[in-house]
């Protein structure tokens, strides 16, 4: 399933990146005559209310719904790794401090806070850097804001499993300093289970931004993500359901996709696996 999983989501990756060049349908092309049209040959996943190629819109949304994914990602992980880094390797009350604050976060409601982090700082930040960037860093941001706790719980017990162990004795016996015992000999072999975590927050961040878009908190309305497309699809159900099923169906082949690959990689990375 983990391999099957990497092909189909190689193969979306590759639909939203090099599809608008092959497809070259535009994006905000008014067809009233074709409106809520059923798939065919002219319109491969059919239109949508305003006779907009529905197919179109999903390939260039799906460019913005997987680099959320990704950049809220990459946002947690570096986050989560510094600060369980810094815990595990501690001692006393930088250690308690640091998991106070983690527990913290955790504790704190994520949708009613993200709503509330959109309301007040999406406008100023579509001034500063237009309208989709500022909606794009404003997403990637708080959801990576509120994914970082569990990959640092993670890579805290990881160190504090790790920094006991005999190679590390041996490397702070001839002299290495904290710096290179964390960077060289204790981050690289915590590193399985925190790539694990990674891919599940992809996923999540994934829906998180499809969530926030669903809600009409997300991008603008002209920018067609993925969760935008479902949220201008649900009043047509009844009459266009094709509009709401494809988008859905991305999102969920999207998501089942980066959770075997994060089995698979779990079963790979596992060193308690027999080779």
């Amino acid at each position: 399933m983990a391999v099957a999983s990497v092909v189909i989501l190689a193969l979306l990756a590759s639909a939203v990146l090099f599809g608008p060049l092959i497809y070259r349908v535009p994006i905000n092309e008014i067809d009233f005559t074709a409106r809520l049209s059923s798939p065919s040959f002219v319109h491969p996943f059919g239109t949508d209310d305003l006779g907009q190629d529905v197919l179109a819109r999903m390939l260039y949304g799906g460019r913005i719904s997987l680099a959320v994914g990704f950049s809220a990602m990459a946002f947690a992980m570096f986050v989560g790794v510094m600060v369980g880094a810094i815990s595990g390797i501690s001692r006393g009350s930088v250690d308690a401090a640091l998991m106070w604050i983690t527990d913290l976060f955790l504790a704190l409601p994520q949708l009613p806070l993200l709503l509330l982090a959109i309301y007040l700082f999406r406008d100023g930040l579509k001034h500063l850097v237009g309208p989709e960037g500022g909606v794009f860093i404003l997403i990637v941001v708080v959801i990576g804001s509120f994914r970082w706790m569990p990959v640092a719980r993670l890579v805290r017990a990881q160190f504090l499993s790790l920094r006991e162990k005999e190679f590390v004795e041996a490397a702070r016996a001839l002299g290495a300093s904290t710096p290179r015992l964390v960077i060289r000999h204790i981050l690289p072999n915590a590193l399985g289970p925190v790539i694990v975590a990674g891919t599940i927050d992809v996923a999540a961040a994934i829906i998180a931004e499809s969530t926030l878009s669903f809600l009409g908190l997300g991008f603008p309305p002209d920018i067609p993500t993925w969760g935008r497309l479902l949220f201008d699809a649900k009043d047509y159900l009844d009459i266009a359901p094709h509009w709401a099923l494809f988008a859905g169906g991305a999102i969920f082949l999207t998501v089942l996709s980066i959770n075997f690959i994060g089995d698979g990689l779990r079963d790979v990375l596992d060193p308690r696996k027999v080779m």
